[in-house]
């Protein structure tokens, strides 16, 4: 198997897609998921609308990404936009629990061993 480079698109496409702009929202990690708030309208930017008819459902980043065939921080850009204008909500992955929170290993120990004597 020959191992091909990744195609991250035409820079200049990527540039106007942007407007010139290299730095992505930080309010976006590869599993937050963007639901849309609104349909395209018209004069809408063609990523702008294709992200908002992606998102009618809950959607990674990392999803919406691979539709666009964008690189994460072209559409982490996008989804700024639409972020800071309303277009879209952002819903982040609820963090790890802490280790002190976690159950006794004692105690489920003893779970365990209760279950195989069933």
């Amino acid at each position: 198997m020959t191992r091909r480079p990744v195609d991250t698109g035409d820079p200049d496409r990527l540039y106007t897609v942007t407007g010139g702009r290299s730095r992505a929202d930080d309010a976006f990690d590869l599993v937050t998921l963007v639901v849309s708030e609104c349909e395209p309208t018209p004069g809408t930017q063609s990523e702008h609308a294709r992200i908002l008819e992606l998102c009618r459902h809950p959607t990674a980043v990392v999803e919406i990404a691979a539709e666009l065939k964008l690189p994460i921080t072209v559409v982490r850009i996008l989804l700024g936009d639409l972020l800071a204008t309303g277009r879209i909500t952002a819903r982040h992955p609820r963090a790890a629990q802490s280790v002190a929170s976690l159950p006794d290993t004692a105690l489920l120990k003893e779970v365990l061993h209760g279950l195989r004597n069933l």
